[in-house]
């Protein structure tokens, strides 16, 4: 995969092997899209993409594809209002106010994919700051309940350099029908249950 002219944007290999399971055409947002190499990915699996990071400079060039400039870090709501995505990626960035906020976010049936250093990275290199290092298991915690965790990682991988890392790829399942519901009622208008 070929990324922003003058620098290399090779795909995770988790998010490879995990954005099969998005819904096929779905709605994916790159969350902290940096140089836009998942957005680029993305797209070119034919889904409609999302890319949002404070710095979208490297983001400007992509056709058909949504562009938000957005810090996530400066406490403002995140500006999608009740749209909902299909996937969403995240690699290589931790903000923890916004871990609880991502299964809002997901759609029903809708698939996490997340990648990040963890504790004990600090002596690969950067980052060393414990602020952006995922504490054991953190990642199941931000999922439990909420989210059906399909696959998870906490290792140090080689390539493309060491690190150790946590990685995640969790759905959310569609909401059960309400307790004493027949199958194929519907609510309020909407689509039939069941």
């Amino acid at each position: 995969m070929t990324g922003h002219p003058g620098s290399p944007l090779t795909a995770s290999p988790w998010v490879l092997r995990h954005l099969p399971l998005i819904p096929t055409g779905g709605r994916v947002l790159d969350l902290a899209a940096g140089g836009g190499r998942h957005t680029r990915l993305a797209r070119g699996c034919g889904f409609h993409v999302t890319a949002l990071d404070r710095d979208v400079s490297a983001l400007r060039d992509l056709p058909d594809v949504e562009v938000v400039a957005h810090d996530l870090e400066i406490g403002a709501p995140l500006p999608f209002g009740e749209r909902r995505f299909e996937g969403i990626v995240v690699t290589n960035y931790l903000w923890r106010p916004l871990l609880p906020l991502l299964p809002d976010l997901l759609a029903p049936a809708g698939v996490l994919v997340y990648e990040t250093f963890a504790h004990g990275h600090e002596r690969f290199g950067k980052p060393t700051n414990p602020d952006f290092l995922l504490a054991p298991g953190e990642l199941l915690d931000c999922v439990r309940g909420r989210l059906r965790v399909l696959a998870y990682e906490e290792l140090e991988v080689a390539e493309p350099r060491p690190a150790k890392v946590q990685r995640i790829a969790a759905i959310r399942e569609w909401a059960p029908a309400p307790s004493g519901v027949p199958p194929g009622t519907t609510i309020g208008g909407g689509r039939a249950l069941g």
